[in-house]
C-alpha cells in the first residue's frame, strides 16, 4: 500500500509543503529515506524505527522506502520524523488514511514527541493552504490558533497520536480563543534620563514616524539609554506583525513568543560581519536587519563598523526588504526597521565637550567621519547632537515613557487611517502620497528652498525633511504642515555640531 502524509519544510521565511510518500515491498527488510535530505533527515530512519517499536506498534519486516517530495528541494531538520512514522503506519494498515493534515515533530526513541523548529512557519503555511489540522509537539501549540482557522493539536507521543487517528481516544484540545498578549515592559523609562529634553523630543518624533535617527555626542551622555527608551514607546505589534516577527526569529533558530507585542530591539556589536547583519549562509537565513523588522536596529559606535557592513544597509533602508542569493537558492526577507545609530563626534569622543579637551588631530577626525558615506547619511532622517547634562542643574524628568507612548499611539492611529496598513508610516511616504500629505504653503516652499541651497541638500534629503515635518504636524494634531513644523524638521538635518 502506498501512503501519503503532508509535512512542512522551512524555505527562507515561507514554508514549503512536503509530501511524505511511503512504499512497502518484498525484499531485504530495511528503511530508506530519499528526497535530498541532510544528515538529520537521513538519521530519522533510526528514530522512526525505535519510536514505532517502543510505542507498542509494529514495523513490518519489509523493504520500506520513504520519499520526501518534491525531491529537488533540500530538506533539513528533525521536524519530518512524526510525518514519516505516520506514513509508515498508514502504509502498513495500522492507521487509517488522513486528509488535510500537517505533521511536524521530532521523535525520541521511546516514542515521545520532542519540540522542533518550524512550528510557527507550519501554522502560517497551514492557514495559507487551508489545511484543517496541524499536529505539533505538546507545548508548542501556545498562541498558534489565534492566527487562522486551522485546528492545532498538541501531541505528546506517537502512541497517543495513533490512538487519536484511530478514533479510540481523541486528543483533547482547548477551545480556540485568543491568547492574551504579553505586556510590554520598557527596558528604560524616559523619566530615568536626566536632562536631554531636546534629544527626548527628537526620539519622540522618530518613534512616532519610524524615522531613522543618528545621535552624536561624547561618551556617557545617554545615547544608548535614549535608544532603548525609544523602543519602549513604540506602539505594540498587531497580530499579523506578531506572527511575521515570530517567523523571522524562528527562521534564524531563535525563540520568540508568538503573542509577544513588544517591538524587536537588536543591537549588534560593531565587529558584526555583512552576513550577520543582512543575512546569508548556505541556506539563506535572516540577519539582524530582518530580526529587527517592525522594530529597532541600534548601531552603537557607528564609525567603528566596517565600511562594507554599513554600505550593505543602503538598499534595505530604501526598499524595506533584502534578497539573498546563494547557490542553494535565494530568499527574500522583510527588513522594515527603524535605524537608531550613535557615534562620538571624534575618535577620542570629546570634541565640543566643555569639560574635556579633544586630543584628536584634524586629519584623524576627518578620517573618522569619512567612515560613514554620504549616501548612507542621506538615508538617515534626523541627526541630533546630544550634549552633556550637568546633574546639579537638572532634575529627574516628570515625563514618563507611558505618557510619550500615548502620543506615539495617537500618531500611529493617524498613520493607520492614512495608509490603511499597520506596517506603513510617515517614513514610507513617497510619490503621490508625499504630494498629498506633505503640501507646503508659499512660506514653507520658500523656507525649504532656502534650506536646500544653504546646506546643499539632495532631493532624497528634501523628501526626508518633508516626512519628518509630517510627523511633527501629526504630533500637533495638525492637518497641514506649517512653517514651524518644517523649520524643526530642517533643524534635525542642518547640523550635528
Amino acid at each position: 500500500m502506498l501512503a501519503r502524509v503532508q509535512a512542512p519544510a522551512q524555505m527562507g521565511l515561507e514554508g514549503q509543503l512536503v509530501e511524505i510518500e511511503c512504499d512497502m515491498s518484498n525484499g531485504l527488510p530495511g528503511l530508506v529515506v530519499v528526497g535530498l535530505g541532510n544528515k538529520a533527515v537521513e538519521e530519522a530512519r533510526e528514530r522512526v524505527r525505535g519510536a514505532i517499536k517502543n510505542s507498542g506498534l509494529m514495523l513490518p519486516p519489509k523493504r520500506i522506502t520513504l520519499n520526501l517530495a518534491p525531491a529537488d528541494i533540500p530538506k533539513d531538520g528533525t521536524g519530518f520524523d512524526l510525518g514519516m512514522a505516520i506514513a509508515v503506519l498508514i502504509a502498513s494498515e495500522q492507521l487509517p488514511e488522513v486528509a488535510s493534515s500537517l505533521f511536524i515533530g521530532e521523535l525520541a526513541l521511546n516514542g515521545s514527541v520532542r519540540a522542533t523548529a518550524g512550528v510557527v512557519s507550519a501554522a502560517h503555511l497551514a492557514g495559507r493552504l487551508g489545511i484543517d489540522r496541524l499536529y505539533v509537539p505538546s507545548g508548542q501549540e501556545q498562541g498558534l490558533q489565534r492566527f487562522n482557522s486551522t485546528r492545532v493539536i498538541p501531541v505528546k507521543s506517537l502512541a497517543q497520536l495513533a490512538e487519536h487517528l484511530r478514533g479510540a481516544k481523541p486528543i483533547r484540545t482547548r477551545v480556540k480563543r485568543s491568547s492574551p498578549p504579553l505586556p510590554i515592559k520598557p527596558e528604560v523609562d524616559f523619566a530615568d534620563i536626566y536632562g536631554q529634553e531636546e534629544a527626548k523630543r527628537a526620539m519622540l518624533i522618530a518613534a512616532s514616524g519610524r524615522h531613522n535617527i543618528l545621535l552624536v555626542g561624547p561618551p556617557g551622555v545617554g545615547k544608548t539609554m535614549l535608544a532603548k527608551a525609544a523602543a519602549g514607546i513604540m506602539p505594540p505589534l498587531s497580530a499579523e506583525q506578531q506572527m511575521e516577527v515570530a517567523r523571522l526569529h524562528e527562521a534564524r533558530g531563535l525563540s520568540r513568543p508568538v503573542n509577544a507585542t513588544d517591538r524587536p530591539f537588536r543591537s549588534p556589536h560593531h565587529s558584526t560581519s555583512v552576513t550577520a547583519l543582512i543575512g546569508g549562509g548556505r541556506h539563506p537565513t535572516p540577519g539582524e536587519i530582518s530580526l529587527s523588522h517592525h522594530g529597532v536596529l541600534f548601531l552603537d559606535e557607528l564609525p567603528e563598523f566596517q565600511r562594507p557592513v554599513l554600505e550593505a544597509l543602503r538598499q534595505p533602508l530604501e526598499d524595506g526588504r533584502i534578497t539573498i542569493g546563494r547557490a542553494a537558492g535565494s530568499a527574500t526577507f522583510p527588513a522594515r526597521f527603524m535605524l537608531i545609530a550613535a557615534q562620538n563626534p571624534c575618535p577620542c569622543g570629546y570634541r565640543g565637550d566643555p569639560e574635556r579637551r579633544c586630543s584628536c588631530p584634524a586629519h584623524q577626525i576627518q578620517r573618522y567621519r569619512k567612515q560613514i558615506s554620504g549616501p548612507l547619511l542621506e538615508r538617515i532622517d534626523m541627526m541630533v547632537s546630544v550634549k552633556r547634562a550637568k546633574l546639579d542643574q537638572v532634575n529627574r524628568s516628570t515625563t514618563t515613557s507611558q505618557q510619550l507612548q500615548a502620543k506615539v499611539n495617537q500618531v500611529s492611529l493617524l498613520q493607520k487611517q492614512r495608509f490603511k496598513d499597520d506596517s506603513l508610516t510617515n517614513a514610507n511616504l513617497a510619490g503621490q502620497g508625499l504630494q498629498q500629505h506633505c503640501r507646503l504653503d508659499s512660506g514653507g516652499q520658500q523656507l525649504i528652498s532656502q534650506a536646500l541651497a544653504a546646506f546643499h541638500l539632495s532631493t532624497r534629503t528634501h523628501v526626508r525633511i518633508l516626512r519628518v515635518a509630517r510627523t511633527i504636524a501629526d504630533l500637533d494634531q495638525s492637518k497641514t504642515i506649517t512653517s514651524q513644523h518644517l523649520a524643526e524638521a530642517i533643524r534635525y538635518r542642518a547640523t550635528t555640531e
